[in-house]
């Protein structure tokens, strides 16, 4: 059996507590001196602190200790401290003792005495032991239920390891679950991936304040994520302030900057008031902007401004105003793609892009389509109070042509949930039947049709728009025609490269065909998310 290591306790004197005078102290229970008189635990250090001030009543207790229990060595140590309720001169003088003591953890066990001293001091010992700048465990001492002098009281250890406590532990895990699950609240997932995503967004928005960026196609849901994670911030008082939305690309001209920033009365011709603008209305609260690629040169460079100093110009004002906000920036561009053609900020991208997450469309998450209808028919449960429900044989037919190989589902969720209202506002005593899902199944290979053929026809256009195909010469369109049919066809960018480079690569020595591809698809302001997501 190897011998019990030396027990050493740090505590500070407690000028009310630990004071006494006469015969009559041995009567009185004085924390400090009762730690020593414990039966069943010697102390063979006592480190006791105390301020200048009380350099009488510390040798005296001293005193008192070695007479009770000589077989303990005591030691005081003077504490330079003029307001014992000052946080920052307390917690200044004790974090200094800590660095200064010569700790030897591997031979000695350490306990920190947290019954005296100001609620301060207690306060700031268990923040330095709980950063290991004590290497000890807390002990907290309590007096008799009755005044014996013969009666040291009790005490108690607490490890702040709290892996330990199996209770603590098994609710502290439970709440993750719940506030990953409030996250998911309407956004149904058996996917794996996108569980692990949501759990980590979790993680990261009750840690940081540092802004998110969500990627993903229209109608994936960054939207109703960004609120979600307001609402979770707000529930954990991490938030006070509004939430504020905006989709950029409904920002153009001169009122993008007004809408933003808000402008001065006069600013411009029509500016008859003040304008706060969005970003001071999201003061103390959380700034969604969704297709943050489309904002403007300028806007990049104020937003820029606005994260970075929590200060902006409005228009036509010669002050700055200031608003703290947290923000959550949605797009789904290939921002990278964009900084490299010159039409995003590389050092805004660089700001914004600290966390980034991807939200997979629904063409990706093909087994949350079966969790995500019940979702949209409860949603029309609740806004138009009437509960619809599919008959088995309807929702067996509408789930194995949802969930097929050739539904695209390009418009996402979005596009899912107008197909239920669909059926659900038809639906006759509300039962949604097969002649109805044949119907709606009917439409979407209709709008799916329509489009693929008009793809097929003339991917180009489709993509760059009639009049910017127009003004392509015929050698570029055909050349661009035919990259974009390989990038319909082909899993990642990596893969698309891979393929049209296949001849040049082999002369490289370090070929990086998706890189090769992203600059060529950047010359006419394509890039990768947009290209798949026209092509299913």
């Amino acid at each position: 059996m190897s011998e019990a290591r030396p027990l050493i306790v740090i505590g500070l004197l407690g000028t009310t507590l630990d004071s006494g005078k006469g015969a009559g102290r041995w009567e009185k229970w004085r924390p400090s001196v009762a730690l020593c008189q414990q039966p069943d635990r010697v102390i063979d250090r006592f480190e006791l602190l105390y301020e200048v001030r009380f350099r009488e009543l510390a040798e005296h207790v001293a005193s008192d200790i070695g007479f009770i229990s000589p077989e303990t060595t005591l030691t005081l140590h003077a504490l330079t401290m003029s307001d014992p309720w000052d946080f920052e001169e307390v917690y200044g003088a004790l974090h200094d003792f800590a660095r200064g003591y010569p700790f030897a953890p591997e031979a000695e066990d350490y306990l920190v005495h947290i019954t005296t001293g100001t609620h301060v001091a207690q306060i700031c010992l268990f923040l330095l032991t709980e950063a290991r700048e004590l290497p000890a465990r807390l002990l907290q001492t309590a007096p008799p239920r009755k005044q014996i002098a013969s009666d040291p009281g009790s005490c108690a250890v607490i490890d702040l390891d709290l892996s330990r406590y199996d209770r603590i532990a098994r609710r502290f895990a439970r709440e993750q679950v719940e506030q990953a699950d409030f996250l998911k609240a309407g956004i149904a997932t058996r996917n794996p991936a996108f569980n692990a995503t949501i759990a980590r967004i979790e993680h990261v928005a009750l840690r940081s304040r540092a802004p998110l960026l969500l990627l993903g196609p229209t109608g994936a849901g960054k939207s109703f994520l960004a609120k979600r994670i307001y609402e979770l911030k707000r529930a954990r008082h991490r938030l006070s302030g509004a939430f504020v939305e905006v989709n950029c690309a409904t920002l153009r001209g001169d009122g993008a900057m007004s809408a933003l920033f808000g402008h001065k009365r006069g600013a411009y011709t029509g500016a008859q008031t003040e304008r706060a603008g969005l970003l001071r209305s999201a003061d103390q609260g959380l700034l969604f902007l969704d297709e943050i690629g489309e904002l403007g040169p300028d806007e990049q460079a104020m937003l820029l401004k606005a994260i970075e100093d929590g200060r902006f110009l409005p228009v036509g004002a010669d002050k700055e105003v200031e608003s703290r906000f947290e923000l959550i920036a949605g797009t789904h561009r290939d921002l990278a793609a964009e900084v490299a053609a010159g039409r995003f900020r590389e050092d805004l991208f660089a700001r914004i892009h600290l966390w980034t997450f991807r939200l997979p469309g629904l063409a990706e998450r093909r087994e949350d389509i079966e969790p995500n209808l019940d979702f949209e028919l409860e949603r029309h449960a609740r806004d138009h109070g009437q509960r619809v429900r599919f008959n088995a044989e309807a929702r067996r037919r509408y789930l194995d042509f949802a969930t097929g190989p050739d539904a695209p589902w390009r418009g996402n969720f979005r596009e899912l949930g107008a197909s239920v209202l669909r059926m659900a506002t038809l639906a006759d005593g509300g039962r949604i039947d097969v002649d109805t899902v044949a119907e709606e199944l009917e439409r979407l290979r209709g709008q799916w049709g329509e489009r693929t053929a008009d793809t097929r026809a003339d991917p180009v256009s489709e993509l760059l728009g009639a009049e910017a195909a127009a003004r392509l010469d015929r050698f570029d369109r055909v050349q661009l025609a035919e990259v974009l049919r390989v990038c319909k066809s082909s899993a990642s960018l990596s893969a698309a490269g891979r393929e049209l480079f296949a001849v040049s690569r082999a002369g490289k020595a370090n070929p990086n065909d998706a890189d090769r591809l992203r600059k060529y698809l950047g010359r006419f302001g394509l890039e990768w998310g947009r290209v798949r997501g026209a092509g299913g």
